[in-house]
């Protein structure tokens, strides 16, 4: 698909639009490819979903910055709201295809395992940064918690707020 069909086809929609870049070579874009099916199933009336071939699309991935796939990229009236790029379970994948048609904010919500994964090589990162008096590691290991409480600090949410606005 080219960039001039893709706009063609997203000026049609009147629905959000879910765009899903896979490649038939991706093993983890097959892992997603029918549960995405489904959800576009259950959410026809209410989500436009489209799958976009990464190797036969190049002017869109390039349109979007899609650097690796699988991506999934929410789209409402014609700028992006979502995008998670990587396999995700159908829960995550359920919430944006609810959250889309429920006119809300798309968002994937960080689960326990993750959380538990970065904050303690965060945690990690940040003791052995300090035992050698390397800041450098002690910071990247600051910056790595910190990605595991992110979305639940305030301070966070008002700064992201205040940046999305402009």
């Amino acid at each position: 698909m080219n960039k001039s069909e893709f706009e063609q086809k997203i000026s049609e929609s009147n629905k959000p639009v879910i765009m899903d870049f896979w490649a038939t070579w991706c093993g983890p874009c097959m892992m997603t490819k029918p549960i995405l099916e489904k959800l576009a199933e259950e959410y026809a009336d209410k989500v436009e979903f489209m799958p976009i071939n990464a190797d036969d699309s190049r002017e869109v991935l390039e349109q979007f910055r899609v650097l690796g796939i699988p991506t999934v990229i929410t789209l409402r009236d014609g700028k992006v709201i979502g995008r998670v790029t990587g396999t995700q379970n159908e829960t995550n994948y359920r919430i944006m295809f609810e959250a889309l048609a429920d006119g809300r904010e798309v968002k994937i919500p960080v689960n326990q395992f993750d959380r538990t994964l970065r904050l303690g090589a965060g945690a990690l990162l940040v003791m052995v940064g300090i035992s050698t008096s390397n800041w450098i590691v002690a910071g990247i290991g600051g910056v790595i918690a910190f990605m595991g409480i992110y979305d639940r600090c305030p301070i966070w949410k008002s700064l992201a707020g205040i940046f999305k606005r402009n």
